[in-house]
């Protein structure tokens, strides 16, 4: 019976409430109940009046009547802070699954005040913001991510309590514009592409040898043999040895160049992959099956880079059943089926 009747509210409240990415706020969609508070309020309101009409006082009376009329002009007011009130997304973020994205929403009052307004998402709250009459306000929510993929809220509400907390109105904007979550970067063990980038810069690497090794700190999935020992006992540091010419080349990170590894792992293999190249200003290019990125370097090929690994094998969120936090409905695929 209790799923029942969520389901009836869920959908009552979309219909009620389509997905769009700028919601004006009107009698229609405001709801507003007494609060905890509220509640307390009116039932000393009650025995107020009880014991006025047991014993006839004039003055019980009076008080009853001037704390009613209070509570009234509260549930108006309260009311009129959302009422004319337009809450649009602006600019849906991105950043690292796990943390917060940021959802830049813009506010406009209408001819009355937006004050005290709290903006939420579950697990994350943005309180007072006071909008002046006609005026707009920018204000970043910080909505929690779960896994990579597409990020869209199933409701992001707007609330306020002003002027004494007796009542709360609220309302939801249903957003159709979706963030994304980026693979968190895991480093990288070494790994030989199969990409070939059209140039015989491969075939003409200098032949292995230590001259022509770069040095660097060791990292979990290693192989043994290029691990430094004699530095190592001479220094206690465990570093490895890159040497020229046994890598595939240089300019690709190559989704296949894992094996054995679950899907989710690659792409989280990859961002590092990807962030330590920006870092370092190198050309590179992402190979992953159905999508290819021809090599570049900069800031914007790396974020262009970072999002493809965020929404690949993934499928934008949809009406009516877009899910809150994610898309994702396998988290891990097995690696044999991708990596074919």
């Amino acid at each position: 019976m209790r799923n029942y009747l969520s389901t009836r509210w869920r959908r009552w409240i979309h219909r009620r409430l389509p997905r769009t990415d700028n919601q004006v706020l009107s009698q229609k969609n405001i709801f507003i109940l007494p609060t905890a508070a509220g509640v307390v309020f009116g039932l000393l309101l009650l025995i107020m009046l009880i014991t006025g009409i047991n014993y006839q006082n004039s003055l019980i009376y009076l008080l009853t009547f001037l704390l009613g009329t209070v509570f009234v002009g509260a549930m108006h007011q309260t009311h009129r802070n959302l009422t004319g009130l337009s809450i649009a997304l602006v600019r849906p973020g991105d950043g690292q699954a796990g943390d917060d994205i940021p959802f830049l929403l813009r506010i406009t009052a209408g001819k009355d005040a937006g004050l005290g307004l709290v903006l939420s998402v579950p697990d994350s709250v943005v309180e007072g913001v006071h909008i002046s009459s006609g005026q707009s306000r920018d204000v970043v929510l910080p909505v929690p991510s779960a896994y990579r993929g597409y990020l869209r809220p199933d409701r992001i509400r707007i609330e306020t309590r002003f002027p004494f907390g007796l009542l709360k109105a609220w309302s939801w904007l249903r957003p159709a514009g979706a963030g994304v979550a980026f693979p968190r970067p895991i480093p990288a063990p070494e790994a030989t592409g199969n990409v070939n980038d059209g140039t015989d810069a491969v075939s003409e690497a200098p032949v292995a040898g230590q001259d022509n090794a770069d040095l660097r700190p060791w990292r979990e999935g290693d192989m043994s043999q290029r691990v430094m020992w004699k530095r190592f006992a001479r220094t206690g540091q465990m570093v490895v040895a890159d040497w020229q010419g046994e890598q595939g080349s240089p300019h690709w990170l190559d989704f296949h160049a894992f094996p054995g590894v679950d899907t989710e792992l690659r792409l989280s293999y990859l961002a590092w992959m990807v962030a330590d190249r920006v870092q370092k200003n190198s050309k590179f290019g992402l190979n992953l099956p159905g999508d290819i990125i021809e090599p570049d370097a900069g800031a914007l090929h790396g974020e262009r880079c970072l999002r493809a690994l965020a929404v690949w094998g993934e499928q934008p969120p949809r009406d009516p059943d877009g899910q809150a936090f994610g898309t994702r409905q396998a988290q891990d695929v097995p690696a044999s089926e991708v990596a074919s």
